[in-house]
């Protein structure tokens, strides 16, 4: 029962399914009485096979090549995180080179001055006084006034424990129009006119840069 069966479906595969190119060959050839036609069919079935078999070769062809169409413009999604690292990157490296070519500036020379010179970056060609002053013996801000003068009774002391506090230091302040008095901690000084630091040697003071 099981090899009738068995039969049956290879008959039906055989007819209808996919004919076995052997035995539809033998039937032909058999058809045929083994004469000329017998080979031309032959023949004929042999080209029909032959064309089918480059058929299918080309689509095959034909998939790989889209495949690979494919493959080839998918790559350049590849390359835009790290470009955009690159500019990340470089923009980083313009601020912090922007940073550096923009320092504080410093007065050059360092001037004092009377309360009628203006204040600011002292230089050869702008003549300022600085008010950013520091000493760098008791690191003390220079504090100034305008249009005052130190009473002759100052003394190391008086500063010392008063400054850098106004309502105890105007005790030894006196009003005079033009004058500007400037104190630290150690040292203290009455200004009229442009004076160029370095003209007093004792002075420790120096421009805090602005």
């Amino acid at each position: 029962m099981a090899e009738d069966l068995d039969d049956l479906l290879d008959e039906v595969e055989s007819k209808f399914i996919r004919p076995d190119p052997l035995k539809l060959d033998k039937d032909k050839r058999s058809k045929g009485g083994g004469g000329s036609g017998g080979t031309t069919q032959s023949n004929d079935w042999n080209r029909i096979q032959a064309k089918e078999n480059l058929r299918s070769t080309d689509t095959f062809k034909k998939e790989d090549l889209d495949s690979l169409i494919n493959e080839i413009f998918e790559e350049p999604s590849f390359d835009q995180k790290p470009l955009q690292k690159l500019k990340s990157k470089s923009s980083g490296h313009t601020s912090v080179r922007a940073s550096l070519q923009d320092p504080h500036k410093s007065c050059s020379p360092v001037y004092l001055g009377g309360s009628t010179v203006l204040s600011g970056i002292g230089t050869h060609t702008s003549q300022r006084a600085c008010d950013h002053l520091r000493c760098i013996a008791c690191d003390f801000r220079v504090v100034s006034y305008n249009d005052y003068m130190w009473d002759k009774s100052c003394d190391y002391l008086f500063f010392r424990n008063n400054m850098p506090e106004f309502h105890k230091l105007k005790t030894k302040l006196v009003k005079k129009k033009g004058t500007r008095a400037y104190a630290c901690q150690c040292s203290w000084r009455t200004i009229e006119d442009l004076t160029d630091l370095q003209a007093d040697h004792q002075l420790r003071w120096v421009c805090g840069k602005h």
